[in-house]
């Protein structure tokens, strides 16, 4: 079975604001390669001492990772996933990363959510079911 790929067309950073979000990317890439429990330990350990993200202030990051990389743009969601929450995270702010499966096609899938929604994905509320996450810590 295939399936229908068309990458994200996002506008260019200016080149003064890409240095933040191709370092998370790079970073994004080598914590990708690692085991789940390694990703949610290092994960863990950087949400400590941000906020919760808005769903405007993660749908940002997003566009930042997918202006940068081409990978991040296509099939690489884990990638994409780790690399927004860790240029969240540099600005201050924590999304819940999650990763899981999609349900229609079925597929394993990582993503953010903010606001209780999934931030910039193509399908509807309830699509996706997480069976990992990170969320902020709130006190």
């Amino acid at each position: 079975m295939s399936m229908p790929v068309a990458l994200i067309r996002e506008r260019r950073l200016p080149p003064h604001r890409r240095l933040l979000p191709l370092s998370v990317v790079c970073i994004a890439r080598l914590l990708a390669k690692a085991k789940p429990v390694r990703v949610r330990q290092m994960l863990e350990l950087a949400r400590r001492g941000a906020v919760p993200a808005t769903a405007e202030q993660a749908l940002a990051a997003r566009r930042h990772v997918v202006s940068v990389s081409l990978r991040c743009a296509g099939q690489a969601c884990l990638q994409r996933s780790i690399a927004v929450a860790l240029l969240c995270r540099m600005r201050g702010t924590w999304p819940t990363w999650c990763t899981g499966v999609r349900v229609n096609p079925f597929g394993a899938h990582a993503w953010v959510e903010a606001e209780g929604s999934a931030v910039g994905e193509p399908y509807p509320p309830g699509h996706y079911r997480a069976l990992l996450t990170v969320p902020p810590i709130t006190s």
